[in-house]
């Protein structure tokens, strides 16, 4: 996409690129998970001259955004696994689902409530590549893309006893955007396969085994 983003500038995606760079001085071969990539998100903002009472993060662990900055808010997500793939997303868990009805339309109003709640998911992922320690890919994922599941149906998939997962294929241009599998054992939503050129790249870069 062309155009710099409002929010994630080309200062800001940066100030990001360079508080990686000096984690993995400290940890060389550990990508920035979690709670610590939010903290780096975080202190970029700051860093491009954010004032600190606009930058507020919310309790580890909420149920909500990661991140409010300004008047947006921000889940921030990782993806550093050895299975991540280059041009395949996953999430784990875009949300947990497990009070309320464990049926299709039920749990898909949930997700789309959830995604309700922010404004933005920016996404690091961290992929394994010869002589380097890390390919890295910082990217937003449009909350739009992810809103296709409305009017869907998700079935059951599986053999597990008791509660029973579901899942299904969101369809658009070139045939499936992305898998959602509702998880019958643990109640999370998970996003598979979602494909990264619907997504806005906003930089790749090598991390050098010696940094």
């Amino acid at each position: 996409m062309d155009g710099e983003h409002p929010l994630f500038t080309a200062r800001f995606v940066e100030a990001l690129r360079s508080l990686v760079e000096r984690h993995h001085s400290i940890y060389p071969r550990i990508p920035p998970q979690g709670i610590f990539f939010e903290s780096l998100v975080e202190r970029a903002f700051l860093a491009v001259g954010w004032p600190r009472n606009q930058v507020i993060p919310t309790a580890p662990n909420s149920p909500s955004h990661d991140l409010t900055v300004g008047a947006a808010k921000i889940s921030v997500k990782t993806e550093t696994g050895l299975g991540t793939k280059p041009t395949r997303i996953s999430i784990t868990k875009l949300c947990t689902t497990e009070t309320g009805e464990w049926a299709s339309e039920a749990l898909i109003r949930h997700v789309l409530n959830h995604l309700g709640r922010y404004d933005h998911i920016l996404m690091l992922r961290a992929l394994l590549s010869p002589g380097v320690a890390y390919h890295y890919q910082l990217l937003e994922i449009p909350l739009d893309l992810l809103r296709r599941i409305d009017g869907l149906t998700a079935r059951m998939v599986g053999t597990r006893e008791g509660r029973r997962s579901l899942g299904m294929d969101v369809l658009g241009e070139g045939g499936v955007l992305f898998h959602v599998h509702f998880d019958g054992a643990d109640g999370k939503c998970q996003i598979q396969r979602l494909r990264i050129e619907n997504c806005r790249m906003l930089l790749e870069w090598d991390q050098p085994t010696d940094a």
